[in-house]
């Protein structure tokens, strides 16, 4: 089944340095780029991280610092992947919680500014876990009934999860799952918004899911010992957490959200001072 498609939708991979999303670099990246038309763009490229791979890292995709020593760094590519991404619509395997907070990390260090909020975004490994927990490799074999070659090269896995996505939608198309509230749901479908729905875990409001949205649409925390508690409030009452948080290595992106956050408390305690 091909994706419904309203504006284009890019398909991302990293290879990385590590796996923290505050520190770690990008390495190489690939981006297919799913047009309404049907139509297939793919970017690929390598990167000096400016910082060394780890040995752990390397172990898994192969690439070592003398295979980039030469390459350019992030910030120069860094408006052509913005342009290549346009306007669209973001997905990839465990895109959620690595893979976008990483790049839009890397776009922060290199100050391009990529609006993000708008984006919809479907992460195949969500609903993989969700209906058949396992690996990518796994997946690729699940679905599409081959082995997949050449695994953690970008641009393998990257096709491969553009493959599977299609796959899933074709198999699932007339299932019925459970929602987080134990309800019988609608199959999924292959609209983009129902997909993002879907293959979300939690209503983030940071990239990575420090901060997540309530029932109420209240921003609490998602770690911690202030765990399900309203971030306003607990920045209210004790804003040493919030210094706190500033000091230590949490995402530059996660530091956005908070500090909008802090602020809208500080400005709402202004007004009431008036």
């Amino acid at each position: 089944m091909e994706l419904n498609l309203t504006r284009p939708i890019v398909f991302i991979d990293l290879e990385t340095t590590g796996i923290n999303v505050g520190t770690d670099r990008i390495i190489e990246i690939s981006m297919v780029k799913v047009n309404p038309d049907g139509s297939e763009d793919v970017w690929t490229e390598r990167i000096n991280p400016t910082i060394p791979v780890s040995e752990q890292a390397y172990k898994i995709h192969g690439i070592s610092n003398e295979d980039l020593k030469d390459k350019p760094e992030f910030g120069k590519l860094a408006p052509v992947i913005a342009q290549f991404i346009g306007n669209a619509d973001l997905a990839g395997y465990n895109a959620i919680k690595f893979d976008i907070p990483l790049l839009v990390e890397e776009f922060l260090r290199a100050e391009v500014d990529f609006e993000f909020k708008n984006r919809r975004v479907v992460d195949v490994q969500n609903i993989f876990h969700k209906m058949e927990p396992r690996t990518l490799s796994a997946a690729y074999k699940f679905y599409c009934k081959k082995e997949l070659e050449n695994a953690h090269s970008a641009e393998a896995d990257t096709l491969a999860t553009l493959e599977i996505l299609k796959a899933q939608l074709d198999l699932y198309q007339d299932t019925e799952y459970k929602d987080n509230d134990g309800k019988v749901a609608k199959p999924i479908s292959n609209d983009i918004q129902a997909l993002s729905e879907f293959s979300a875990h939690t209503r983030n409001a940071d990239l990575v899911g420090h901060i997540i949205f309530n029932e109420k649409g209240e921003e609490v925390f998602n770690f911690g010992k202030y765990k399900g508690k309203q971030v306003e409030k607990i920045f209210s009452s004790e804003p040493q957490y919030y210094d706190w948080m500033m000091k230590s290595q949490f995402p530059l992106s996660t530091k956005k959200a908070i500090t909008s956050i802090y602020l809208r408390g500080f400005n709402k305690s202004s007004v009431n001072l008036k």
